[in-house]
């Protein structure tokens, strides 16, 4: 094989349709953008746009809010920690929190915190330090020999 022998494969690369170049081209004229109007134009920016009517996010009333300030918590099941424990990538032993549980792969990202929440079965007696837990899962994890410490929340910015 020589330098001047190489080329792509068979088609590898098309060659770039040419829009508005004559009626024999197929795609003369209009260029592919059908008929005249405002979208036959260039910086068409149109979204929402009705002709002219009311549009339908200015008919409609508004309600609520979002608030900005609120917490974010990952949630956790006690059944999720117990498979965790189960599989062997939780240590029963040792204090459980954000860190320890992203570590094992329970959780993606601390977020603002972990919340647990008492959906399934915990048979193994843990130490748990998180942000929140709902009161069902702390009377889950003291009958089966835990503790639960909840983390103050952080002072609101002033």
């Amino acid at each position: 094989m020589k330098l001047n022998e190489i080329k792509d494969n068979e088609g590898a690369s098309k060659n770039r349709k040419r829009v508005g170049r004559g009626i024999g081209s197929g795609k003369g004229k209009t260029g592919g953008r059908g008929v005249k109007g405002q979208k036959a134009r260039s910086g068409v920016a149109i979204n929402g746009f009705e002709g002219g009517q009311m549009p339908i996010y200015r008919r409609l009333p508004k309600r609520g809010f979002t608030n900005v300030f609120a917490s974010d918590y990952v949630e956790v099941s006690l059944g999720r920690i117990q498979t965790a424990i189960d599989a062997g990538k939780l240590d029963a032993k040792a204090t459980v929190d954000a860190a320890s549980l992203k570590a094992a792969g329970v959780i993606r990202r601390e977020r603002d915190g972990v919340r647990v929440l008492s959906d399934g079965e915990l048979k193994a007696k843990l130490t748990i330090v998180v942000a929140g837990a709902s009161k069902a899962a702390v009377e889950k994890i003291e009958k089966a020999g835990g503790s639960v410490q909840v983390l103050a929340a952080p002072a609101a910015a002033e």
